[in-house]
C-alpha cells in the first residue's frame, strides 16, 4: 500500500476522534451496564475499554519515543511493509470480524472494572490524537517500532499507527454490539 502521509494520518485522525467521541458517549451509562457480560467468555464495554489500554500502555510510549528519536526527513508518501500492511488490515473492523484470540498478559476478562478505565482511554486517545498531529514531521516509513507481542518485529511507524488505531475501532464495534444487546432489554 502506497499512500500520501498526510492522507494516512488525517484518515487515521478522524478514526482517532470518532473513537474518542463514541468513548464520551459511555459515560452516560451506569456501572452496571458497562460491565454487562452476555456470557461468561464474552467482554463487558469496560473490558473491551480496558483491553485496549493494554495494548495503549505498550504502543503509546513506544511510540512516543521512536518519534523522538527519528531523524529521517518526513517523505510525502508512505509505502506500508508486508507484514504491517497484514497486521492493520486484520484489525480493520468488519461486517463478520474474524475471530482473534488474545494474549493472555492483555486480556481482562473477569477484571473488576469501574469508569476510571474509560477515563483512561480517553486520555490515552487524546495522546494518541497528539502524537499523529506532530507524525508530518518523521518519516513514516523510515521510523520504526516495535510490536507488544516481539521486540524483534519491527512494523514502519505509519503501519503501527494503522493497527493501533484499527484495534481501536475494531473493539468499539465490539462495545457498540453489546449497547445494542442493552437496548433490546439484555439488562432488565
Amino acid at each position: 500500500m502506497k499512500i500520501a502521509s498526510k492522507e494516512l494520518l488525517a484518515d487515521l485522525i478522524n478514526r482517532t476522534e470518532n473513537c474518542l467521541t463514541e468513548a464520551e458517549k459511555l459515560y452516560v451509562r451506569s456501572n452496571e451496564e458497562l460491565n454487562y457480560k452476555s456470557s461468561p467468555h464474552t467482554w463487558s464495554i469496560l473490558e473491551c475499554i480496558e483491553h485496549l489500554n493494554m495494548y495503549g500502555d505498550f504502543y503509546l510510549p513506544e511510540i512516543e519515543e521512536k518519534m523522538a528519536k527519528n531523524n529521517a526527513y518526513p517523505s510525502i508518501y508512505f509505502t506500508s511493509g508486508l507484514l504491517g500492511n497484514f497486521f492493520a488490515k486484520s484489525m480493520l473492523p468488519k461486517e463478520k470480524p474474524n475471530k482473534m484470540k488474545t494474549f493472555k498478559d492483555k486480556n481482562p476478562n473477569g477484571f473488576s472494572l469501574e469508569i476510571k478505565s474509560l477515563d483512561r482511554f480517553l486520555s490515552q486517545q487524546k495522546k494518541l490524537l497528539e502524537l499523529l498531529h506532530s507524525a508530518g514531521e518523521v518519516n513514516l516509513s523510515k521510523t520504526k517500532t516495535a510490536i507488544s507481542i516481539s521486540n524483534f518485529i519491527k512494523l514502519r511507524l505509519g503501519d503501527t499507527f494503522r493497527v493501533v488505531v484499527y484495534h481501536n475501532q475494531r473493539h468499539l464495534v465490539q462495545v457498540n454490539k453489546v449497547l445494542e444487546q442493552l437496548s433490546l432489554g439484555a439488562l432488565v
